[in-house]
């Protein structure tokens, strides 16, 4: 499967990210209970999503009314979010959310001359930044967008100014400029701001590549999502949801030679990168400049996120540069995630089953090792054995399931 998130209209927000993701099947009123019960801790928030007409483009629109109770700075709205608990609410998505505010902090702190420790959320309010940003990554998770090659097209920006807390600013505003420094932009079509720092945010965490053009897809699905004003085009965000056969990713890679650290220090740094986006991390064992051992540590990464790696490769490890060698394609195949249930010994366990496919076909399938391991300990059996019977179980009823919905054939 392969998303498209197309702002090239009327620019991205963060409740016309929900808005096009409820019209693309996510449930609304579970949606809402999420939104509400995250942003509650904040301020006081009140959620209505409905059916509206914008330019003659049917859409779906959330509504977001917040009043925040006080201001907060990052640090203290990470401390709560992390406090939250709501049995819909996976730990990923909230791994995901906190990821997008640090996008906004470091913006913001970038912007003003500060730290992120210090970067309070006056501008756009704490509990309307929970609402629209736990909202969307709900939204992501539930559709399975996190397991799909997610394209973004260029960005609208709309143009004139707009009063803010420190006065009259052009459009973009500075953290929104900020965010998508390494993403393809315009300005215009109208005088109006139409991205906003919470929607370019989610759009860089959630693409994996931006592109000029649409790929090919085949049984599209396409979500509108509504923005608050009425204008002179259509205020809609648009993502499409379709087939692809064998995908194009494009990714950069990083590179620097380290002969100053302890082993414990590059296993920390593998940790701290692959938690803050890197696709993967290698750490090479090798002999650097005169025959003193050390590592060549290589990262795959997507463009927008290279400077933020590269300067936590820097900080960490006191390296003097980090090679950046960009857009380098590769093939890969489209990936599913398949939960089987089965049981061992007389104990029933659940596997996640990563799935390789090109097509219908399958090609690879392994288990995920942290499910295997969670068993292994849980029923005292050798993690080898817990694997090849996940295997076998997967193969057994490989036949009998379905991993694309298949529509009917209605063309490109």
């Amino acid at each position: 499967m392969t998303v498209i998130i197309d702002p090239q209209n009327s620019g991205i927000s963060g409740n016309m990210i929900i808005g096009a993701l409820v019209d693309l099947g996510i449930d609304s009123e579970g949606l809402i209970e999420v939104m509400q019960h995250y942003a509650s801790y904040f301020g006081d928030i009140d959620v209505n999503i409905e059916k509206v007409n914008k330019s003659g483009i049917s859409a779906s629109f959330a509504n977001v009314k917040c009043k925040d109770k006080k201001t907060i700075h990052y640090t203290d709205l990470i401390e709560i979010l992390d406090g939250i608990v709501h049995p819909k609410v996976s730990s990923d998505t909230i791994k995901l959310s906190k990821k997008v505010f640090r996008t906004l902090a470091e913006a913001e702190a970038k912007v003003h001359g500060t730290t992120v420790d210090k970067v309070h959320f006056h501008e756009v309010g704490a509990a309307d930044a929970v609402a629209d940003i736990v909202g969307a990554v709900y939204c992501y998770h539930k559709l399975g967008m996190d397991n799909e090659k997610v394209y973004g097209m260029p960005v609208a920006l709309g143009g004139g100014r707009i009063k803010a807390m420190h006065g009259v600013l052009s459009v973009p505003a500075p953290a929104t400029l900020e965010i998508l420094k390494n993403v393809p932009v315009f300005g215009g079509p109208v005088n109006f701001e139409l991205t906003t720092p919470t929607g370019a945010a989610l759009l860089v965490n959630f693409v994996s590549e931006f592109t000029n053009f649409y790929p090919l897809i085949t049984n599209k699905n396409i979500g509108y999502g509504a923005g608050n004003m009425d204008l002179s085009l259509p205020n809609t965000l648009r993502i499409i949801k379709g087939n692809s056969e064998l995908e194009k990713d494009l990714v950069s890679i990083l590179e620097t030679n380290i002969d100053n650290v302890t082993g414990e220090l590059m296993g920390h740094l593998f940790n701290v990168l692959m938690d803050k986006g890197a696709k993967d991390v290698s750490i090479i064992s090798t002999l650097t400049k005169k025959n003193r051992p050390g590592y060549l540590l290589r990262v795959i990464a997507k463009s927008v996120d290279c400077n933020m790696l590269s300067e936590t490769i820097i900080r960490e490890t006191g390296t003097l540069g980090v090679r950046i060698i960009p857009f380098v394609h590769r093939n890969i195949v489209s990936r599913k995630i398949v939960p089987i249930k089965f049981h061992i010994n007389g104990n029933p366990v659940e596997i996640k089953i990563k799935v390789g496919m090109i097509g219908d076909d399958i090609i690879s399938a392994k288990p995920e090792y942290e499910d295997v391991r969670k068993v292994s300990s849980e029923i005292d059996l050798p993690l080898k054995e817990v694997m090849d019977l996940a295997n076998k179980a997967f193969n057994e009823i490989s036949e009998h399931i379905q991993l694309y919905k298949k529509p009917k054939n209605k063309g490109i």
